[in-house]
């Protein structure tokens, strides 16, 4: 785990997805190794874990502290591949999988990624900058303006998605933003001063419905959802850990219409009624980890009734 990386309800999703030695388990996001090296530690040395993360950057770093472990695959994929993580568990059914969704400390404390507003960068955010996507910056100039507003309020749940969307028309009129800063700005002035979140900045939201749109992660959370019943082994648990409603709702969502009948490749039982929430005492230690939910479901026994 790299120096400084807290991973969020760490021990809740330990305690609720119970690896076992000889288990095979799939973290599907892998980012600095948090969750993955404990899990490791947990199935070893007769099981295998299956090591994925979209970001290649990250996938390094996680693999400083995951090498000794010679039962873990390290795979450079996006985890809705779930038929390419599948063949590097060597066909065998996840007994276990992990999403961590969000966004890395790490990742933010890079100002070339383009995904924090707090220093200049470039208007990227892709998290593999090799795939060819459309950046950050890129979506602004190109976007509607009726399109960007959607896209501000669907992704970010941001109430001036429209002020913000005709502030980016009216300036790129003139010159494309360009830098991190430059749109923090713009969407700072184009929100009411007494409107301001208290907690946040203002440029926030906006910043995470533009990394949400670049990467596709509805996409692929929708995708993984709807797919991995089918790779978990009976018995086999999967969690999922959100950080904002539009994610829970999928999660949530998607575990309810799997409920219902007898075991099956299609089947999945919620193990949490509600969203597991950090304590108070890991917001103050951790304030990344105030908005996570946690939501973790089995694939019942084939005659198991939900």
């Amino acid at each position: 785990m790299a120096p400084g990386h807290i991973p969020v309800l760490f021990q809740e999703t330990l305690t609720l997805l119970a690896p076992l030695p000889g288990e095979v388990f799939l973290d599907g996001t892998t980012g600095a190794g948090g969750h993955a090296v404990e899990l490791a530690r947990r199935v070893g040395p007769d099981g295998l874990l299956v090591c994925a993360d979209a970001d290649p950057a990250m996938l390094a770093v996680a693999a400083e502290g995951l090498l000794r472990f010679p039962w873990v695959r390290l795979v450079h994929a996006d985890f809705s591949d779930l038929e390419r993580l599948g063949e590097a568990a060597g066909g065998r059914p996840f007994d276990g999988a992990l999403l961590d969704l969000g966004i890395s400390s790490l990742q933010l404390s890079d100002p070339g990624r383009g995904f924090t507003f707090r220093e200049e960068g470039p208007l990227d955010m892709r998290r593999d900058p090799g795939s060819g996507g459309p950046t950050a910056g890129g979506i602004l100039l190109h976007t509607r303006e009726k399109d960007l507003a959607d896209l501000f309020y669907r992704f970010g749940e941001e109430r001036f998605s429209r002020r913000i969307a005709r502030a980016v028309a009216e300036r790129r009129r003139e010159s494309p933003l360009r830098t991190t800063t430059e749109l923090a700005t713009l969407v700072a002035a184009a929100i009411p001063r007494r409107a301001w979140p208290r907690n946040i900045h203002p440029a926030t939201r906006v910043f995470q419905a533009l990394r949400i749109a670049v990467n596709r992660e509805v996409e692929s959370l929708a995708a993984f959802l709807d797919a991995i019943p089918a790779h978990l082994s009976p018995g086999g648990r999967v969690a999922v850990i959100s950080f904002h409603s539009l994610e829970d709702r999928l999660v949530k969502e998607a575990f309810r219409k799997r409920a219902g009948g007898k075991g099956g490749a299609a089947a999945l039982a919620a193990l949490t009624r509600k969203p597991v929430t950090p304590s108070e005492r890991e917001v103050r230690e951790n304030p990344r980890a105030r908005s996570a939910k946690l939501r973790v479901a089995r694939r019942p026994d084939e005659e198991e009734d939900l």
